[in-house]
């Protein structure tokens, strides 16, 4: 297994609404396929994200949920296709993008902080070996504020609870400040709290402007806070609001026989 090593204040809002002002370009997927040997995991996947928006990626267990955007920000080799942000290839513009890999990937044994971890977001923009401006460590201490971490900034990461580590990652996304927020199955194991904090900032950065998207295997009422949908199974099965999205057919399709999902008219 690969391992991912590892409102507070008004100044946030305004940090939102100017980081996005230059970065309002849609991302277009083309044709985009994967294959692990002979296995086809995600085949000819063509659709657009657009600004604004906060996507839920659905579909069964091994549909290629996590494969379609770890091939979109260039984790894995894809054996087709182009991903574009505006004019250009998303991969040249991994700073913009931030990403939270799931629980599982990662090595909680690694010897850091909460405070380490939300540092990791300023590297790019500080630099490797340089020391962290006065303005990194600020908006790292707003980002733990907003998703209510500040009290275990020295704590070990590997010590806290799963919604715990959850927030403190969504704090590191925070404080990269990009435009492009990518989270891999974010609820898995966290507590209610921790998810309605997560549904509020994934709002927010929506609102300001930024993609947002979400893996997520739950088909509850938690579905009902996404702009947008994407149903895979290896194909894409359908992309849109959730009402032209979860109809009988699209969802036998994706996982074959009954399925419970949410519905406003149950």
């Amino acid at each position: 297994m690969q391992h991912v090593h590892l409102y507070p204040s008004s100044g946030w809002s305004d940090r939102l609404e100017t980081a996005v002002t230059t970065d309002l370009a849609p991302i277009n997927v083309d044709r985009l396929s994967v294959s692990y040997r002979d296995v086809e995991a995600l085949r000819n996947v063509s659709l657009k994200l657009q600004p604004g928006k906060l996507i839920g990626v659905i579909g069964p267990n091994g549909a290629g949920k996590s494969t379609f955007m770890k091939a979109m920000l260039g984790l894995i080799p894809s054996a087709m296709g182009t991903v574009r942000h505006g004019n250009q290839p998303l991969t040249e513009h991994l700073e913009r993008v931030a990403y939270v890999p799931q629980r599982s990937t990662i090595d909680w044994t690694f010897p850091a902080t909460v405070w380490d971890v939300v540092m990791m977001g300023r590297i790019r923009k500080t630099g490797w070996f340089r020391r962290y401006s006065a303005v990194s460590r600020r908006i790292a201490s707003d980002a733990l504020e907003r998703v209510g971490m500040s009290a275990f900034a020295k704590r070990r990461i590997g010590d806290l609870s799963g919604g715990q580590q959850q927030r403190v990652f969504l704090a590191r996304s925070l404080a990269q400040e990009a435009s492009v927020f990518c989270f891999d199955e974010p609820f898995t194991g966290v507590d209610r709290k921790t998810e309605t904090i997560l549904f509020q900032i994934f709002r927010e950065l929506a609102d300001a402007g930024n993609i947002v998207l979400v893996v997520n295997h739950d088909l509850g009422e938690s579905i009902t806070h996404f702009d947008e949908l994407i149903l895979l199974n290896r194909d894409l099965i359908a992309v849109g609001d959730r009402t032209s999205v979860m109809t009988p057919k699209n969802m036998y399709r994706a996982y074959g026989g009954q399925v419970q999902f949410f519905s406003e008219a149950a």
